[in-house]
């Protein structure tokens, strides 16, 4: 079957979207076979606030507080982050300057992650210090949704050039779970240790002339 010149060169011009759409596939196959660094997964369960004071609650791996995640300081981490629950869900990074696409908060229009379905975020965790992660969601009038569940958890960002020499680390993490309706945020302001960061401080004040609510990270006494 004879070729002319103008089939030759329509079939020529499929070669490199063939090319694109081969590196594209192989790009999605080995996301999909690396390895995250956690896994955090949202579902109801039990947690005791006090010995035989049992709730039931929404939590982060079956466990309250939620559990120690570890990171460098600049180095790309993976969280995989499965939400078990009947509702959308968001994880906030606290404290910590990245991209809002991955800082889990409304406000930022970072996306949810949807009802029994799961979401890969990678980040470069910084700045270097203790921080937590906690729901992101507007409670409303829900007493079971964000803030009144047992969503919460602590991070510890490894200094890149500091790692530092220490006899024994504690984290400690304290929430209040009292059955009402909070009049403020998540605890009392001049309850937080440490100086303020200006860096993040500038970001909130440049979010609050746009009409956007920012959270403003504190480093936290170790």
């Amino acid at each position: 079957m004879p070729i002319d010149r103008r089939s030759l060169l329509a079939s020529g011009a499929l070669f490199p979207l063939i090319g694109l759409q081969t590196r594209l596939a192989h790009s999605a196959e080995q996301a999909a076979r690396e390895k995250a660094d956690y896994t955090l997964r949202i579902a109801t369960g039990l947690a005791e606030l006090a010995p035989e004071h049992i709730v039931s609650t929404t939590l982060y791996n079956s466990q309250f507080p939620g559990p120690l995640l570890r990171f460098k300081e600049g180095q790309r981490t993976v969280v995989d982050v499965y939400n078990d629950t009947d509702t959308p869900e968001l994880v906030h990074w606290h404290g910590q300057i990245i991209s809002s696409d991955v800082d889990g908060a409304a406000e930022e229009r970072s996306p949810y992650v949807p009802p029994h379905d799961m979401r890969r975020i990678s980040f470069a965790p910084k700045p270097a210090g203790f921080r937590f992660y906690h729901t992101h969601v507007a409670a409303g009038a829900d007493l079971n949704r964000g803030t009144y569940t047992g969503q919460v958890g602590p991070v510890y960002i490894d200094p890149k050039n500091e790692p530092g020499a220490y006899d024994r680390e504690v984290f400690l993490v304290l929430k209040e779970c009292e059955p009402s309706f909070s009049r403020g945020g998540d605890m009392a302001m001049d309850f937080l240790a440490g100086e303020p960061i200006k860096e993040l401080q500038a970001i909130g004040k440049r979010g609050r002339k746009g009409g956007l609510t920012q959270h403003l990270g504190f480093a936290a006494a170790r």
